[in-house]
């Protein structure tokens, strides 16, 4: 993977996050439009977890049958009433699923890296969690910070999901703090009071600074 010092305009890895809520997923669509490989972190925890998936052994191991659920899948809602619950839960089960996620993420980064003119997003939720000096920090030449503000994030995730505003908060006081992921950031991008359009301006006008000679798609 190259290095983190590179020159605008040669930037060919860009770490995607932002607090739930905050429009990532979104953003993580217009980088594809514009020609970036996307590497979904989330999509792999998914794939690792559904129906036959290959963290479920480990997992029924480590926590017991009835976090899968009939058809064998991780039942992502006791889950995450554990990991809410008891904090060692929490980092049992970080210790066996990151480790899958890493080398997926960064086998399907490798894959793309063959093309010569390829840009590789990984978007990861959690990547200011795993510290400045982590290893998607380490293999990120520049992070795309998407930010709003919590009552946004509240807003937004209580009319998606149908969660109530404590559901809700206890995610958002779970994850790095907003000011955390912005002093990881080399570019914030306020998705807030905005349209997609306006979005996508701002959107556009880092993608040609990083990314240079890899013409959008547009």
């Amino acid at each position: 993977m190259p290095a983190r010092e590179v020159a605008d305009g040669q930037v060919r890895t860009i770490g995607l996050t932002g607090g739930i809520g905050s429009g990532k997923s979104t953003v993580a669509a217009l980088l594809v439009g514009l020609g970036a490989t996307l590497v979904d972190t989330d999509a792999i925890a998914h794939a690792l977890t559904g129906p036959g998936g290959a963290a479920m052994p480990a997992l029924r191991a480590a926590f017991g049958e009835t976090i899968a659920t009939a058809d064998g899948a991780l039942d992502r809602a006791a889950m995450r009433a554990r990991v809410f619950a008891d904090a060692a839960d929490k980092r049992r089960l970080e210790a066996l699923l990151h480790p899958l996620i890493h080398a997926q993420a960064l086998d399907q980064a490798l894959q793309a890296l063959r093309d010569p003119g390829a840009v590789v997003v990984f978007d990861v939720p959690l990547l200011a969690e795993s510290g400045p000096d982590g290893p998607w920090r380490r293999r990120c030449q520049r992070v795309l910070v998407i930010d709003c503000d919590e009552a946004e994030q509240r807003r937004r995730v209580m009319a998606r999901n149908g969660w109530n505003e404590e559901q809700v908060q206890r995610i958002i006081d779970a994850q790095a703090p907003r000011a955390v992921r912005r002093a990881l950031a080399d570019a914030v991008l306020l998705n807030q009071g905005i349209d997609k359009s306006a979005l996508m301006d701002q959107l556009l006008t880092i993608w040609q600074r990083w990314c240079g000679g890899n013409r959008p798609r547009v």
